[in-house]
């Protein structure tokens, strides 16, 4: 869900999923000394119990499904050959010396990301640029654009399959950039991000793709939404170009399917769009929103504290913009945070325990107040 393009950067480490070489495959990681191996640095009063899932690498983007036990995220490895994201599907460990068993779940073709778990526990949903070839679709050159960009494929569409890699429905029909999708915790919306206006804003849809609406129409990017727990509510990630250089920029930017994504700030709404309000003005980049159990703050990532853009911790906000605290702190990369739907464990990205190397791996751990 929460984001789209998932890239790893020394620049912006916005995180991308890993692909492996097998359609099945098992990562172990030896989690007997966890903590005594700094898996939870000193002031991350709520780690408990962390555990690495998986080992090499870049892997993002992972999100519970509605029983707590099972999760899908994102992989690419072009040490195994794979180039590009794949999704991939696996059951959380039920002891401490069980293994972490994943699975490939996405055709292996084309690029994915922003996969989803659909509540009848059957199938997943994710988005796909296979229609638009088996290929990895090509990346931009930043060093000719100079600067640090996102591609915003418009092969890109959304998809349910099964969890043998089988396409049930194609959600999506529209041309353009379809992608960024997850599902209300009640099980009746999806809410996604689409270029079919010719902006990218976000939309919500039923769970079968019918009654699709327009929840945002500000000039900017609107992306990585996700309800809260009682689906009532929305957050997001949003640029708002203001100035006539900026529109300018924007606007260019995204006539070549670009978009910059270094200042950012997070959203919230009703679930149908109305009474949107900013939370946060950091400056920067802060993204990859999520609500907490109890719906009355944010957990999201940011760059906010250092000048040259890097690294990315993350934080907890009130929804009034107030209260902001740091939670994570690597001194490198932490993103892609999630609660599971009981609210007890917590679930992230980082570079952390890499060896000083740039592997993004999944951690989970026990959420404490």
């Amino acid at each position: 869900m929460r984001i789209t393009f998932t890239v790893v950067s020394t620049a912006l480490v916005l995180v991308s999923s890993i692909v492996s070489k097998a359609q099945q495959q098992q990562a172990p990681v030896d989690n007997s000394t966890s903590e005594k191996k700094s898996l939870v640095y000193p002031d991350e009063k709520h780690f408990k119990n962390m555990r690495q899932l998986t080992t090499g690498g870049d892997n993002a983007e992972a999100y519970f499904g509605f029983d707590n036990e099972h999760i899908t995220f994102q992989r690419r490895n072009p040490a195994e050959g794979i180039m590009c994201d794949q999704i991939f599907y696996g059951s959380l460990p039920k002891t401490e010396n069980e293994k972490f068993n994943y699975t490939r779940v996405s055709t292996g073709k084309g690029r994915t990301t922003c996969a989803y778990l659909m509540p009848d526990h059957k199938h997943f949903l994710y988005a796909s640029t296979h229609l638009g070839g088996d290929a990895c679709p090509v990346e931009p050159d930043r060093k000719v654009i100079k600067k640090y960009v996102w591609p915003v494929y418009d092969s890109y569409d959304i998809f349910e399959a099964d969890f043998k890699g089988n396409i049930t429905r194609k959600l999506t029909n529209t041309p353009g950039y379809d992608a960024e999708a997850t599902i209300s915790p009640d099980g009746k919306k999806i809410i996604f991000t689409s270029m079919r206006n010719g902006d990218i804003d976000i939309y919500t849809m039923d769970i079968d793709g019918k009654n699709v609406k327009q929840i945002t129409n500000t000039l900017g990017y609107d992306g990585g939404a996700c309800f809260s727990p009682d689906s009532k509510k929305i957050v997001w990630r949003a640029s708002r170009p203001t100035t006539a250089e900026d529109v300018k920029e924007y606007k260019d930017l995204l006539a070549q399917g670009l978009v910059m994504p270094t200042h950012m700030e997070l959203f919230v709404a009703n679930a149908d769009g109305s009474d949107a309000h900013q939370v946060t003005k950091l400056g920067k980049a802060n993204w990859a929103p999520a609500f907490t159990p109890n719906g009355k703050q944010l957990v999201f990532a940011s760059d906010y504290e250092y000048e040259r853009g890097f690294p990315f911790n993350l934080y907890l906000i009130n929804l009034d913009g107030t209260g902001l605290e740091r939670i994570s702190h690597d001194g490198s990369f932490d993103a892609f945070p999630m609660f599971s739907p009981d609210g007890k464990k917590f679930i992230f990205s980082s570079n952390r325990n890499n060896g000083g190397g740039h592997d993004t791996n999944v951690f989970v751990c026990d959420w404490v107040e």
